[in-house]
């Protein structure tokens, strides 16, 4: 069976919030699709550009920032580099002027209002996270390109076919968890070790050392930020954050001036059960607040779960003395592995599976991560990540508004909480005598997944996002 060569650096993916589907994807197809102008040499010809967007980005793009990103893509701007402080300054210039700056280097008409189309009732059949750029030019011709955002920060374009050559070739296959462990037993080393093999198909072990703790860094700064950032959320729901708040009353007054300082500040603060629940709660809020916030994330492996894997990391180093960056460079590695096989075997996108293809899939990352850097078995990791989908089998996607805050910033704390839990059962338990593996699970979260009714995927048309009138706060 062919496989599919997925990097780390393909499912941990530098951006901008709120949505890797909603957001991050159209901003690459935006990137894509001026690239393809370019190549054919037609960008100075553009006279005029139209967005259309279907399904799941047209019912709840405006939460999630959709047309901005579009806006941004087409520009020429890159989400990892881009600095999310100059979004309303970008976006008002466009309104205001009515004008967009190409590629950086053409200058056409574009009224946002006129030229990006919300068509929700509308959805192409291959995938619900779909639009289409129509581009004409100054010599009557037309060009139509649809991308489909399939999760995760992932784009296809429409009739795009893989270039002969183009997938690259790992040394240790990997298309389910029963692979996995073949190449384990096979060899004898940890997932870890198995990946960073594949890895260096791509490039040198110290690139990736290099680009795992680059891709930590920006967790760690997210993670911060979210902790001392207080007001409320953006998109009108009245959404107060809580992680700065929560991050005062637990640090009870130590003293600290730095990442490092506070993590010191954190551990002063001991050991109680109680105490440590609150803060891994903290960590995951502060991400997904920042995340609500337009701000600097890590698709882990969505934006909408993004702040579950830091979570579970940042609990490992401070709680499970891990502080060392060998440690943060095998938690990523694995948890990247379990989530490429659920991208393969299932999907990563709650517009094609719920929420259970979001923090389901980032609560399996996490716990079967944090099990293999605690001393666990290559099948109780494995077992870990079972356990943590097993227990979110079914969880629909129904955000309030469209908005990635109500219940998205909460069920990231809720993800943490199970993906430790879920390794520490793992850790007590013989793989031996587990009844569902891995794999069984994957293709349950699929079926479970294709049999779920389409107002439960990211649409708001179902679920709390009914129930609740908006303009109320998170309680």
């Amino acid at each position: 069976m062919p496989h599919e060569a997925i990097s780390v650096f393909d499912m941990f993916k530098i951006g901008v919030g709120p949505s890797s589907s909603h957001t991050l994807g159209p901003w690459r197809a935006a990137q894509a699709f001026i690239s393809s102008l370019k190549k054919a040499g037609r960008l100075r010809q553009l006279s005029h550009i139209k967005i259309l967007l279907y399904g799941s980005l047209a019912k709840t793009g405006k939460g999630h920032g959709t047309d901005i990103a579009i806006q941004l893509g087409l520009a020429g701007e890159d989400p990892v580099t881009f600095d999310p402080g100059l979004i309303d300054p970008a976006m008002a210039t466009i309104r205001e002027k009515r004008k967009l700056l190409v590629g950086r280097e053409h200058e056409i008409v574009f009224d946002p209002a006129a030229d990006i189309e919300f068509l929700s009732t509308e959805t192409l059949p291959y995938h619900p996270n779909a639009l289409t750029f129509l581009a004409r030019f100054t010599d009557g011709d037309q060009v139509a390109e649809t991308y489909y955002s399939i999760g995760g920060g992932f784009v296809k374009r429409e009739g795009e076919e893989p270039t002969p050559g183009s997938t690259v070739q790992l040394p240790f296959p990997i298309n389910t968890a029963d692979d996995i462990l073949h190449w384990c037993r096979k060899t004898g080393m940890t997932i870890s070790e198995v990946v960073m093999e594949n890895e260096m198909a791509w490039r040198a072990e110290s690139d990736v050392r290099q680009g795992i703790l680059n891709i930590w860094r920006v967790m760690k700064e997210c993670i911060y930020r979210g902790c001392h950032a207080s007001g409320m959320l953006p998109g009108g729901l009245n959404v107060k954050r809580r992680a700065a708040e929560l991050n005062r009353r637990l640090i009870a007054g130590r003293p600290y001036h730095d990442f490092d300082s506070w993590v010191s500040a954190i551990r002063a603060g001991g050991t109680d059960f109680k105490y440590i629940l609150d803060w891994v709660s903290c960590f995951a809020l502060a991400v997904n607040e920042e995340n609500a916030s337009f701000g600097r994330v890590v698709t882990a492996p969505t934006n909408g779960a993004a702040g579950v894997i830091p979570a579970v990391l940042q609990y490992y180093l401070i709680f499970c003395d891990g502080y060392r960056e060998d440690d943060i460079v095998r938690f990523l590695l694995t948890a990247s592995e379990i989530g490429s096989i659920f991208k393969k075997g299932a999907t990563i996108s709650a517009a094609m599976g719920g929420c259970q293809a979001e923090i389901g899939v980032s609560s399996a990352m996490a716990a079967a991560a944090l099990t293999e850097c605690v001393g666990g078995t290559q099948r109780q990791t494995l077992m870990a990540g079972e356990i943590a989908m097993e227990h979110h089998l079914g969880l629909t996607c129904d955000p309030i508004g469209g908005l990635v805050q109500i219940p998205c910033i909460e069920r990231n704390t809720m993800g943490a909480i199970k993906a430790i839990t879920a390794s520490q059962l793992a850790l007590q338990s013989t793989p031996d005598f587990a009844k569902v593996s891995l794999d069984a699970v994957i293709r349950t979260m699929w079926d479970t997944a294709q049999d779920m009714n389409s107002k439960y995927k990211e649409t708001s048309d179902g679920g709390l996002a009914v129930q609740i009138p908006l303009g109320l706060s998170e309680c």
